[in-house]
């Protein structure tokens, strides 16, 4: 390693080397299934922005490694070496490592197409079309703004296409696409995927009717795919490529879903629609009742007690559909959460299990206005336990009203919060709709002192300023946040900004775009009230 540009090898490669050593000794923590929720869509979300970087980037001088070496450095590193050791064959990959440390140097095939993921920003979106007999597949850049430039669409990708298709196929597509566009023939119509287990590091569009089969057909694919489609499905929403009727109508096949990192996917995917049309009454009131309908039987199922044996996946799914179910209005799971934080609060400390303390602490304060908040914020003062601190800022931020916003920002920069995680709380204000301006409202006005708390440290204050900022979807905000930190030192967290800009805009038009089409799916499928 000559200089910190090629850091990301170091870095990238010890994260993938983790997730891989992690899967050899305890398999059934599914860790691949994690990677591609977490670490995939993480680095993927970032990187289909126009403030995105490649991989290796020419650093100047030691001080701008903190904002380069971020999720693209380690996370979209580690995906884009998990997409080469699948392609070669983990075996065969890591002889190749070794060789690379003997010599500093793959072998030319592999720099051939290495070099465009490591070296240029972005990644790639494969469009699919159908045509009887064949089917046609063609590369183009994807970005979350959906307006990408014929300038901004020059690279050329090697992009391995997975293929996994049924048993009519001939077996005669090609492994990889290295050119903009190809037709594929001979492959089974019944049933195809592109990007087996998601190992490739990009997103694959699909025909409406085709995304629609593939809901269906759930049964043949895997936790991975799985994954990767709703994300996909998502992220194409978004930037205009797809529609959120289809992740709708794909998602609605999952009510029977049973696997915790398929369930994080969905619902993550719809809090962040959800959040996206909060403004607009109806779709919210629409979109509450699909996920109510969508997770009501998988949260009554799974329960509130573990049984024996119980792994702690199952623990975490259970966490996850009991704040889900709650925030969707399920009557019973707000009534017993209500219930035991009742008992919580008088001194039972064993009536909620340590895994299920932050779902019932959100629907408390969500429901519970400030008798619950300011319990939650007891709570926090007398915990000694760094997660169980964490657990109530991230709970807190369900507040309902401006006062307590406004009192909980007070409550982040006293000398109570440690300066890492005051960000743990606003994240939670931003996700909340009700929330979010009141918070933006507090930074503007008490900038001085947020700035001087947080900018010691540029990992702080740019993490601070992207996950407060990024969930609007308006371009009147959007306008405002230019125009407030214009004149603003934003040493530290300026390309963090650039990274707001082109969120909020995606989502502004994203919501432009598809709020009369998400509203007419929802009253189509009877999930608006008369």
């Amino acid at each position: 390693m000559d200089w910190w540009n090629e850091l990301w090898l170091n870095e990238g490669f010890a994260t993938w080397v983790g997730w891989l050593a992690t899967n050899r000794f305890y398999p059934d923590f599914q860790v691949w299934s994690q990677f591609v929720a977490e670490a995939v869509q993480t680095s993927q979300q970032l990187d289909s922005l126009r403030g995105s970087h490649p991989i290796e980037v020419p650093v100047k001088n030691a001080l701008e490694i903190d904002q380069i070496f971020d999720a693209i450095s380690y996370l979209k590193g580690s995906s884009v070496i998990r997409m080469l050791s699948t392609h070669l064959g983990v075996e065969t990959f890591l002889q190749g490592v070794s060789q690379y440390l003997k010599e500093h140097a793959y072998g030319k095939d592999v720099n051939a197409f290495m070099d465009i993921w490591i070296k240029k920003v972005g990644f790639p979106v494969l469009t699919v079309a159908e045509e009887p007999g064949q089917i046609g597949v063609r590369q183009s850049r994807f970005l979350l703004t959906g307006d990408v430039k014929p300038e901004e669409d020059e690279t050329i990708w090697w992009i391995p296409l997975g293929l996994k298709t049924g048993p009519k196929s001939q077996g005669s597509a090609t492994e990889a696409l290295t050119i903009k566009n190809e037709t594929l023939r001979d492959v089974d119509e019944s049933f195809y995927k592109f990007n087996s287990d998601k190992t490739g590091y990009y997103r694959t569009n699909y025909p409406p009717a085709r995304l629609a089969k593939l809901g269906a057909e759930k049964q043949k694919l895997s936790v991975e795919d799985k994954i990767g489609l709703v994300a996909d499905a998502a992220a194409l929403a978004i930037a205009g490529d797809g529609t959120t009727a289809g992740l709708l109508t794909f998602a609605s096949n999952f009510s029977d879903e049973s696997n915790h990192f398929v369930w994080t996917q969905i619902i993550n995917s719809l809090v962040n629609i959800g959040s996206i049309f909060a403004e607009n009454d109806a779709v919210a009131e629409g979109l509450k009742k699909f996920t109510l309908k969508l997770v009501s039987a998988a949260a009554e199922k799974v329960g509130w007690r573990s049984g024996p044996n119980e792994n702690f996946l199952t623990g975490r799914l259970r966490a996850l559909l009991i704040n889900t179910a709650g925030s969707a209005g399920h009557k019973a799971t707000i009534e017993e959460a209500k219930r035991q934080f009742q008992r919580y609060v008088e001194g039972d400390k064993g009536a909620i299990h340590p895994s299920l303390r932050l779902p019932v602490f959100r629907i408390s304060v969500t429901e519970g206005g400030k008798t619950a908040y300011e319990a939650v914020k007891q709570e926090y003062l007398n915990t000694t336990s760094i997660d169980g601190k964490e657990i109530c800022l991230q709970a807190l931020g369900n507040v309902q009203s401006a006062e307590l916003v406004n009192d909980f920002m007070d409550f982040q920069f006293s000398d109570k919060v440690a300066v890492q995680d005051i960000h743990s709380g606003s994240i939670a204000l931003a996700v909340n709709p009700g929330a979010r301006m009141t918070l933006w409202a507090y930074i503007k006005d008490h900038w001085e002192e947020v700035h001087k708390k947080l900018s010691a440290n540029s990992v702080i204050i740019d993490r601070y300023v992207k996950s407060t900022l990024q969930k609007f979807a308006s371009h009147q905000v959007e306008q405002d946040i230019a125009n407030f930190f214009g004149n603003k030192d934003t040493k530290g967290f300026d390309r963090g900004l650039v990274q707001v800009s082109d969120t909020v805009r995606g989502n502004a038009n994203y919501k432009e775009r598809d709020e009369q089409l998400v509203l007419e799916w929802l009253k189509a499928h009877d999930y608006l009230s008369k």
